[in-house]
C-alpha cells in the first residue's frame, strides 16, 4: 500500500510525498488531472524529486502513489532517473582519460619555432610555453643563465615577451574605471605615457601588476602577468558588469594580437636604431615610461620604453603574424654587437637583482603593497579603489607584518632554496619553532658574483643588517638581511 486514505484530508493536501520539495498527493492528483501519465512528466509538472536527493528517496514513493491513482502496475509506471551526487562518482571517472598533449591547451607565441630551432627548453607559464634558457655548447642551465645575464648587463639581450596579458580598455569612463581597480591613479596619465600599476583584491592583498599605457583620450592598453591574464580580465568584467554597470567601458583581450619583443641592455638603443631609422630613440625624445608608434623592420609597431631588468630597454609590439620576421631582423641587426637571446630564468635573475617582485612568487595572497615596499604605488588622493578600506584594518596596518627584503648568505657560493624557512637563531628551540618568514626567490648573480635571495620576513625592513638563519637541506646557514634592491639602486642605468 502506497497511499493511505485520510478521513480529514480527502485531496491529499497534507500528505507529503517529497519532503525536500513539499510535493503532496494533491499535487500529483493535479498533474494527473491535467493529463500527465508519464512519471517523468509528473516529476517536471510538480518539481517532485528535483531537490538534493534527486528522487532517490522520494522517487519510489512517488511512483507508488502514481501507480495507485492511475490503477496501473508499478513496473509499468517505472521510476524517475536518479542522479549524482546521491550515488558516489569514481575518481577514475572524474580524472578522465590520459590524452597526452590534448590534456591541457598549449599556447605558443608566433616566435616559438625559432626558439625550438635554437634548442631552448621551455617553461610552462600558465598554458604558455616560454623559452627557459638557451644552452650553448653543452652548457647546463646555471652556465647559460650566467652568460645571458652578463650579456644583458654588459651589451644587449633579446627576449620574447609576447605572452604578457594585454587588455584594451575603451570608453568615455575608462579613466574612472581604471582609477577604481588600480591602487594608483591612471586618470592623470597623459596620452603617450606609461605607468606601472598594482591591483589588489578587496582585502587589500596584491592580486596582479603590470603597466598601463594611455593610447587615446578614452583608451588604454594594460598589461598583466602571463599566467594571470584570464583571471584579471574576469575580475575586471565582474566588477564592471555587476558593481559598476553604469560605467561606459569595454574590455577586449588583445594578448594574441600583439607579438612583443624586449630589447634590454646598454646597447639596445643602438640595435633598435638599425631597424627603426625613422624613430627618435634618444632619452630626451623618448623618455622612460613612454611609448611611440613607428616602423620597425618595415612593419608598423608600437614601441615602449619600459624595463623589467633595470637596464636601458625597449619593448617592440607588432601584429602577431609579423612577430618572427621582426624578431629575426632585430637578431640580425644585433649580431655585430653580440646580441643574446635570454629566457625566463635570466629574466627572473635580472628583475630580482633590481628587487622587482613577481606576483604569485614573491606574493602569496597575504601580501599588501606596503609589505612589498611599494607604498609609493598607492594613491593618497583617490577617494576609493579596490582594497583601500582594507589598508586601515588592524591586521594590515601592523608594523610587524612580513615584508619583502633581501638575503645574502654568509657563504657567497651558496644559493638558498626557494621556500626555505627563515628563523632567528642557529640553534632551534623546542617545537613549535617560531618562523620569521621564507625565501621567495633565490638565484646566483653574475653581476653580484654570488648567491642572493628575496624573502618575506617578519618586520623585515626594521631588521636590515641583522643576521638570521635559513634552512639549507638538513642544516641552518647564516644570512644577512639587506634592502631588496641589490643592483643600481639609483636607477641610473635605465636611460643608457
Amino acid at each position: 500500500m502506497w497511499l493511505v486514505p485520510s478521513p480529514t484530508d480527502s485531496t491529499g493536501d497534507t500528505q507529503y510525498v517529497d519532503l525536500a520539495r513539499d510535493t503532496t498527493v494533491a499535487d500529483i492528483r493535479r498533474a494527473i488531472g491535467a493529463g500527465m501519465e508519464s512519471v517523468e512528466h509528473i516529476k517536471r509538472y510538480t518539481t517532485l524529486s528535483t531537490a538534493h536527493d534527486q528522487g532517490k528517496t522520494s522517487g519510489t514513493l512517488a511512483s507508488g502513489v502514481i501507480t495507485e491513482l492511475l490503477g496501473r502496475s508499478t513496473g509499468e509506471i517505472g521510476t524517475t532517473t536518479f542522479r549524482a551526487p546521491y550515488t558516489p562518482v569514481a575518481f577514475a571517472a572524474l580524472a578522465g582519460r590520459e590524452r597526452g598533449e590534448l590534456y591541457d591547451p598549449v599556447r605558443v607565441t608566433s616566435i616559438h619555432d625559432w626558439h625550438v630551432e635554437q634548442g631552448a627548453p621551455f617553461e610552462d607559464v600558465g598554458q604558455w610555453k616560454r623559452p627557459w634558457y638557451y644552452p650553448r655548447g653543452g652548457e647546463d642551465m646555471e652556465a647559460a643563465v650566467l652568460r645571458e645575464c652578463g650579456a644583458v648587463r654588459g651589451g644587449v639581450g633579446i627576449q620574447d615577451v609576447s605572452t604578457l596579458g594585454k587588455i584594451d580598455v575603451q570608453g568615455p569612463d575608462a579613466a574612472e574605471f581604471l582609477d577604481l581597480v588600480y591602487t594608483n591613479r591612471m586618470s592623470t596619465l597623459k596620452v603617450g605615457r606609461v605607468r606601472y600599476g598594482l591591483m589588489c583584491h578587496a582585502d587589500g592583498m596584491v592580486f596582479d601588476d603590470g603597466t598601463v599605457a594611455r593610447t587615446g583620450e578614452h583608451r588604454y592598453l594594460i598589461t598583466t602577468t602571463s599566467g594571470g591574464a584570464a583571471g584579471v580580465l574576469q575580475w575586471l568584467e565582474d566588477w564592471l558588469q555587476t558593481e559598476w554597470p553604469h560605467l561606459r567601458v569595454h574590455l577586449t583581450s588583445v594578448t594574441e594580437h600583439w607579438a612583443t619583443i624586449a630589447l634590454a641592455g646598454p646597447r639596445s638603443r643602438e640595435v633598435l636604431s638599425r631597424v627603426a631609422p625613422g624613430m627618435e630613440l634618444d632619452r630626451d625624445e623618448f623618455p622612460f615610461m613612454s611609448w611611440k608608434d613607428g616602423t620597425v623592420a618595415g612593419h608598423g609597431a608600437r614601441v615602449f620604453r619600459i624595463s623589467f631588468s633595470g637596464e636601458l630597454a625597449f619593448e617592440v609590439s607588432v601584429p602577431w603574424w609579423n612577430g618572427r620576421e621582426v624578431w629575426e631582423a632585430l637578431v640580425e641587426a644585433g649580431e655585430p654587437l653580440g646580441i643574446t637571446p635570454y629566457g625566463t630564468e635570466t629574466m627572473h635573475v635580472l628583475r630580482a637583482e633590481k628587487g622587482l617582485p613577481i606576483v604569485g612568487q614573491d606574493t602569496d595572497g597575504t601580501v599588501t603593497p606596503y609589505d612589498l615596499g611599494m607604498g609609493w604605488a598607492v594613491s593618497k588622493k583617490k577617494d576609493d579603489f579596490l582594497g583601500k578600506r582594507s589598508f586601515t584594518r588592524a591586521d594590515t596596518a601592523r608594523t610587524d607584518r612580513k615584508q619583502l627584503v633581501g638575503l645574502l648568505p654568509a657563504d657567497p657560493g651558496l644559493v638558498l632554496a626557494e621556500g626555505a624557512q627563515v628563523v632567528e637563531h642557529a640553534e632551534l628551540p623546542a617545537p613549535p619553532v617560531p618562523m620569521l618568514g621564507h625565501v621567495t626567490s633565490s638565484y646566483r648573480s653574475a653581476v653580484l658574483e654570488r648567491g642572493f635571495a628575496l624573502a618575506l620576513v617578519e618586520s623585515g625592513r626594521d631588521r636590515i643588517g641583522d643576521t638570521v638563519h635559513a634552512t639549507a637541506g638538513d642544516r641552518l646557514v647564516a644570512a644577512e638581511i639587506t634592502d631588496h634592491v641589490f643592483y643600481d639602486k639609483e636607477g641610473a642605468r635605465r636611460d643608457g
